[in-house]
């Protein structure tokens, strides 16, 4: 078997279990393969007695190469052949009977000693061939007479010395599944006419050849099982209320589907997802080596106009849009977006999950914890934080021999580098692999990473608003030995290790880029990374599963993943990449991948084209630009707002004059999609305050401003229903000539890239630099980080950098307070304004006002 195996192509392993093995450790042994995706086939070679209902059915239908599950019998006597193994040994006797007899139609086949899956097999393609089956023991009272009115006889067993070869008939077919039916030892004569010796010796090697065909059959439909599926998708139903509930009641009054049946009605296999409940499961990247020849779907990406408290409804309208798309246009869609924070869902904001008919399910889940990311990210970021400062504690109280031992430990008699500890060596320029060779001044600069507290650049996390941690003291402890400083918490998802999980494309990647993050500079002005500390296999470990995008559902049971939720007034601002990379591969290439860009298109957007698509490579195709009414009306110069009070009557009372004045903004971030050279739909999202005049108007100076069409949206009060209109511009406009373009190259120096961005997104006359970030720059660039992106974090709520500036300012200068580096996540961000730090930055973007 092992040759004929390797001649067709079959890799096949024996594996040999000790002598009395249990019926748990045969199991377990079945399990085990089963699990494993490099094997396609299990093949039992068990003493008869070890062949219990157990063991045969522990082995999964699809790899049992033996067809002797209750699955694959019951899809046999089903007649649903493609789709069962059938027992190789029940189709090697058919093959030889079809030989010997030509036809079994009307034939009287006796079966003796054929217990189990075999007799079961054999009687159910005997009976549809159209024979007459019989089965009985050896030690049956009638076995005589069965015997001479039989035409056929199959032997599955040794026959008993006692039992008289004259009561077969002569001229009877003889099939022997049994291998030592018929030798001389047993005591039958040479009287007996056999029809066919040679034939009825085949059984065992025509048996194995059928066993090799299912194997194959198994390999095929495994290859098949690779390939993109199409989906079958049944999307959920709604029941529409008017008024509409709250969210909270909206979700819970839905019944999600299991997210197994989501992922097998989307094309996922079995071993690609890690189910955390009934309604969440994480996706392995290994999905995208399966589908890497799959052509990827449309990329749509939505964005806003530059928020204010009266909140604009960009996850409403990304939820909205997919449910629209596959539930009621029948076209495949997947939302991809970012997980909330703990700070912005206890804040001002709330959650995240979208509103009304228009959200991610359940959202109660979706906006706490979810899968456990962010507080892998807050373990990962605080351990860095704990090795930064144990490490200046030791080198500040410790010889260089007592470090270099404590780096280099003798373990088991022998001291080693790791490979970590190896590459540290090479990039200080010290080409050695033994511990014991390094002189005084190699030990000295090995051990020593001379960190300057005064440039510690990571802090600590914490996914809560908890203001009376933003600034502290540590080392207070007398173990501390008077090493003291002061530090400060940020909010979690600010930690650049969410930012690099957003622009990750792969595990490997991940760990380089948590390598890369630069900490602090030592006393010599030099950078101080994360792999100098040693610590990037841990961060990796402990990163290893939020790697995997989470899968949810919308509230018609459309896919949505979540991952990723870097803030985009201090990061990106977007979703993650390897998301978006599945959902393109899944959708197909008529499908549509929706996902969004955090504030206004002057920040997330800019950031997602400028950032995001240089770190996957991936083109979009439309931008979605939300806007409201009411929202316009403020950029106009309606008055305040205050959270929790009641609007004024400018926002509620058709105004076409307050409209008209606040569409300046909208054309404006219009044309910052156009620098782009991508079509732009508006998606104006109707409240029930809206007149139809100032729906028209907004609808009107959009498309003459320049949008590809601009469409009224009632996704929060009737769902998929609701955006119809939406997204079959969107599918009009994802068909138009894609001419996109990044807004400057990487080779220009730090100061212009933030000019071209001040100058051309924000509409800055011109900007200036403080002697800080004129510093950093300089060193920035001396360091080699020069031709990284720009990432610039300023307030969300104007497109100057001052929040009370609504509308589109002109005449200002955008100052740079300060530039940062986040060298793993690949870019670099200037701080603009003059004030504030960095975690008070965090604190704007709990100012997002609520959909509806």
């Amino acid at each position: 078997m092992f040759v004929f195996s390797w001649q067709i192509g079959l890799h096949v392993i024996h594996i040999c279990l000790p002598q009395g093995s249990s019926e748990d450790e045969i199991v377990g042994e079945i399990l085990r393969l089963n699990e494993d995706p490099t094997v396609h086939g299990v093949a039992l070679h068990l003493s008869e007695n070890a062949f219990s209902s157990k063991i045969l059915n522990a082995v999964k239908p699809e790899k049992d190469v033996d067809g002797v599950s209750d699955v694959n019998l019951g899809r046999l006597v089903r007649g649903d052949t493609y789709n069962c193994l059938v027992s190789p040994t029940a189709s090697a006797v058919m093959e030889l009977l079809e030989k010997l007899v030509k036809t079994v139609d009307g034939k009287k086949v006796l079966l003796v000693e054929t217990c189990g899956p075999l007799e079961a097999s054999l009687q159910c393609l005997l009976q549809r061939k159209g024979a007459m089956t019989m089965s009985c023991q050896w030690k049956t009272q009638q076995l005589q007479s069965k015997l001479h009115q039989a035409d056929v006889v199959v032997v599955g067993s040794t026959k008993p010395k006692e039992i008289p070869v004259s009561w077969i008939r002569p001229g009877t077919t003889i099939v022997n599944c049994y291998p030592d039916f018929l030798s001389g030892e047993h005591g039958y004569g040479q009287d007996v006419k056999y029809s066919n010796q040679s034939a009825i010796d085949a059984v065992g090697p025509l048996t194995i050849a059928m066993r090799m065909q299912n194997m194959v059959k198994t390999s095929e439909k495994w290859i098949q099982s690779q390939q993109y599926r199409e989906w079958n998708l049944h999307c959920l139903k709604l029941q529409l209320l008017s008024p509409v509930p709250s969210d909270i009641e909206i979700s819970r009054g839905q019944s999600p589907k299991a997210v197994d049946v989501l992922a097998k009605e989307i094309g996922l296999l079995a071993d690609e997802i890690e189910i955390y409940g009934q309604t969440k499961a994480k996706v392995r990247l290994s999905l995208l080596e399966r589908l890497k020849d799959q052509t990827n779907g449309k990329y749509v990406l939505v964005a806003g106009i530059t928020p204010t408290p009266l909140g604009e409804g960009k996850s409403t309208v990304t939820i909205g849009l997919v449910q629209a798309l596959t539930a009621h246009l029948n076209v495949n869609s997947f939302a991809c977006l970012r997980q909330p924070s703990q700070g912005p869902t206890f804040g001002v904001k709330g959650g995240a999950a979208g509103g009304g008919y228009a959200q991610v399910i359940p959202m109660e889940e979706f906006n706490l914890h979810l899968t456990g990311d962010i507080h892998a990210i807050t373990a990962a970021n605080n351990l860095l934080a704990a090795a930064i400062d144990a490490r200046i504690l030791h080198e500040s109280t410790q010889s260089d021999k007592a470090l270099y031992n404590r780096l280099v430990p003798v373990v088991n008699g022998v001291r080693e580098f790791s490979s970590i500890q190896l590459a540290r060596l090479k990039r200080l320029g010290i080409n050695k692999t033994d511990p014991g060779t390094l002189t005084a001044d190699e030990i000295n600069t090995f051990v020593r990473l001379d960190i300057d507290p005064s440039t510690i650049t990571w802090q600590r996390v914490l996914d809560t608003n908890d203001r009376f941690l933003r600034k502290i003291t540590i080392g207070q402890a007398n173990t501390e030995k008077g090493f003291f400083r002061q530090a400060q918490f940020d909010i979690a998802v600010a930690s650049e290790i969410m930012a690099i999980l957003a622009l990750t494309t792969s595990l490997a990647d991940m760990k380089e880029r948590l390598g890369k993050m630069v900490v602090a500079n030592d006393k010599n002005g030099q950078p101080v990374t994360a792999e100098d500390l040693g610590v990037t296999g841990a961060l990796a470990v402990l990163m290893k599963d939020a790697i995997k995008p989470t899968l949810m559902q919308t509230l018609e049971g459309t896919p949505v993943f979540v991952h990723a939720g870097p803030f985009a007034n201090i990061a990106h601002g977007n979703s993650s990449v390897l998301a978006d990379k599945i959902a393109l591969k899944l959708v197909g290439e008529e499908g549509f991948v929706v996902t969004e860009a955090g504030f206004g298109a002057d920040i997330g957007m800019e950031k997602f084209f400028n950032i995001k698509c240089r770190a996957s490579g991936l083109v979009p195709s439309v931008v979605v630009l939300v806007a409201t009414v009411r929202a316009l009306k403020m950029h106009g110069g309606g008055p305040n707002v205050t959270a929790g009070a009641p609007l004024k009557k400018e926002y509620t009372e058709e105004n076409l004059q307050l409209v008209a004045d606040g569409c300046c903004n909208l054309q404006k971030q219009i044309q910052i999609a156009q620098l782009f050279g991508v079509p732009v739909v508006v998606a104006l999202n109707v409240f029930k305050t809206d007149s139809h005049a100032e729906v028209d108007l907004v609808c009107e100076i959009a498309k003459r401003s320049g949008a590809f069409d601009a469409v009224p949206c009632n996704h929060w009060s009737a769902g998929g229903r609701g955006a119809v209109e939406l997204a079959q511009a969107v599918r009009k406009a994802a068909s138009q000539e894609n001419r996109f373009k990044y807004l400057y190259n990487l080779e220009l120096p730090i100061i212009e890239k933030i000019r071209i961005i001040a100058q051309k997104v924000y509409g800055a006359e011109d900007i200036e630099l403080s002697p800080a970030a004129q510093s950093q720059i300089s060193r920035y660039s001396q360091q080699g980080f020069g031709n990284l992106p720009i990432c610039m974090a300023k307030t969300h709520l104007s497109l100057s950098h001052q929040p009370e500036r609504k509308g589109v300012p002109i005449g200002f200068i955008l100052p740079i307070s300060d530039v940062r580096a986040s060298i793993g996540a690949g870019f670099i961000y200037p701080l603009v304004g003059t004030h504030g730090s960095l975690s008070r930055k965090n604190e704007l973007s709990l100012i997002r006002g609520n959909q509806q």
